[in-house]
């Protein structure tokens, strides 16, 4: 439909394809390097809105992008909290942002799907795709994925002068390949295209469940990541889905996303497999969105027989009950982030069968970007998605 659809982008392998350069890119290009003003993690509790030299390449194979939107995701929080996340430690000024939409501004000479003026989304995490984890199709979990705003691990893009920093898209334009840019379609916003990232967690989440029409599914947690989980388990065949938090005001939210199909439980009110099973006579899918340890060693005691446990929250190391799984053969997914989701993301968007705006509850000026991210560190009950504006 008007050229925004998955099959007027190119295909996953084609992507792959055009895209083998991206490997190497930085070693056989330019650098072009440039002073922007950018919202800069200085250090752990130092955020600053500043002028900072950014080098990258700009190959055939990109395209520039002016940023129009960008959403505050929890990852961003914590690093500004606590420097780092597992093995992602910040040890140099590192721009934050990944969840953002712009328009192209400058195309490279190969890319042929995008033009100057395109309304577009960008996946963040650029993977190589000469890696075997990328010719498995997962390359989401390649080694060397450069991923906005997440410093870098990997020997090689530490000695990438491109990638060294991991820096984000909280600036005015960012280079970004073409093969990980995608058209909006033209009733979509730009915060909602902002908003196809964290979607695009649930739905790769709802793909590793192998959710069946007619299923009924849990979600833990209530945040932007877990609403957004709720609604693509609905359009993925759910029945009807339980969502489960402690603040009830996120739990209200929740369930005027999709009334009616969406009902919220308060675990203050007693504990969640008591009160599920006042509710339902099944469980086929357990989604964990909440990162909290002790819920994530619950969700062995929620799945029904033969059902399906994803991980997506990062909870800190707990005890799970193999056992009660293995009796009643429930398997269990991982999720990381996502792979071949965005295309999906969009369709979904344009057809109105997701709608984000919900839960975009909160506004800000790029140039209040310090103070958005002071308060998202100790924001209102009723906040759930930040949202920071380039117009």
């Amino acid at each position: 439909q008007d050229g925004h659809r998955q099959d007027h982008h190119p295909s996953n392998m084609s992507l792959f394809r055009t895209a083998a350069t991206l490997a190497t890119r930085s070693a056989f290009m330019p650098m072009r390097t440039a002073m922007t003003k950018a919202c800069v993690l200085e250090k752990v509790d130092d955020l600053q809105l500043r002028d900072i030299d950014v080098s990258e390449p700009f190959t055939p194979n990109d395209v520039r992008i002016d940023i129009k939107s960008v959403g505050i995701c929890g990852s961003d929080i914590h690093y500004y909290q606590h420097g780092s996340i597992g093995p992602f430690v910040v040890n140099a000024p590192m721009i934050l942002g990944h969840e953002a939409s712009g328009v192209v501004s400058e195309v490279g000479a190969a890319v042929e799907h995008l033009k100057v003026g395109d309304r577009v989304c960008m996946e963040p995490g650029i993977p190589n795709v000469l890696s075997p984890e990328s010719i498995k199709g997962m390359y989401n979990v390649c080694k060397e994925v450069r991923f906005w705003a997440t410093p870098p691990y990997h020997e090689k893009l530490l000695a990438d002068p491109a990638w060294a920093a991991g820096h984000g898209c909280l600036r005015p334009s960012v280079v970004h390949p073409a093969a990980f840019t995608f058209k909006l379609p033209d009733h979509v916003s730009h915060d909602e295209g902002a908003m196809v990232e964290p979607l695009a967690v649930g739905m790769h989440a709802c793909t590793k469940a192998k959710i069946k029409p007619g299923d009924v599914a849990v979600v833990i947690g209530a945040g932007p990541i877990g609403m957004l989980t709720a609604m693509a388990a609905l359009a993925s065949g759910c029945a009807k889905v339980f969502i489960a938090d402690s603040v009830q005001s996120k739990i209200d939210t929740a369930e005027t996303l999709a009334p009616g199909k969406i009902h919220g439980i308060n675990v203050s009110n007693g504990e969640l497999k008591d009160q599920l099973a006042k509710l339902t006579d099944t469980v086929e899918v357990v989604i964990e969105c909440s990162g909290n340890a002790h819920a994530a060693s619950a969700c062995t005691e929620l799945c029904s027989p033969g059902g399906t446990i994803v991980w997506v929250g990062c909870p800190t190391p707990f005890t799970i009950d193999i056992g009660n799984l293995q009796v009643r053969e429930c398997r269990t997914e991982a999720v990381f982030r996502y792979a071949h989701m965005y295309p999906k993301a969009i369709a979904l968007l344009d057809s109105g069968q997701i709608d984000v705006k919900p839960i975009i509850t909160d506004h800000f000026k790029f140039e209040d970007s310090v103070k958005a991210f002071d308060y998202m560190l100790k924001p209102d009950a009723r906040t759930i998605k930040s949202v920071i504006h380039f117009d």
